[in-house]
């Protein structure tokens, strides 16, 4: 069992930037790829970035390439995610997730997922 937390979230003005965290419980935390969700009120989940296991492969959806960096720190057993040049379209909840998806942009094969932090983008 992989216990995740996230924290960084908040409220921002437009063009500013967050680093949100995601904390995991278990000594596996290596062995498996880590992923950033997020879900914006009326919409469906969608991928933002992906982390191999090993940190050598990341992967963006075109919406925050650019903009997000994603890393981790597996001594530390966290994921990362910078978020610069914020926009007010990127409101939403942010949900880090772990396992070995077939696809990393897919819901699909990610075991364990947070609860999610509330980041909120003002224009």
């Amino acid at each position: 069992q992989v216990h995740l937390v996230e924290s960084g979230g908040g409220l921002v003005q437009a063009g500013g930037s967050l680093r949100l965290s995601c904390a995991a419980s278990a000594r596996t935390f290596s062995s498996d790829a880590m992923g950033w969700f997020r879900q914006a009120p009326g919409k469906e989940r969608e991928f933002v970035a992906a982390i191999a296991r090993s940190g050598d492969i990341t992967s963006y959806a075109d919406v925050v390439k650019g903009r997000f960096t994603i890393s981790r720190d597996n001594a530390k057993r966290t994921v990362y995610l910078q978020m610069n040049g914020l926009k007010p379209e990127d409101t939403a909840v942010y949900s880090c997730a772990a396992g070995a998806p077939p696809n990393y942009r897919h819901i699909f094969g990610y075991d364990y997922w947070g609860q999610g932090t509330q980041v909120t983008v003002s224009s």
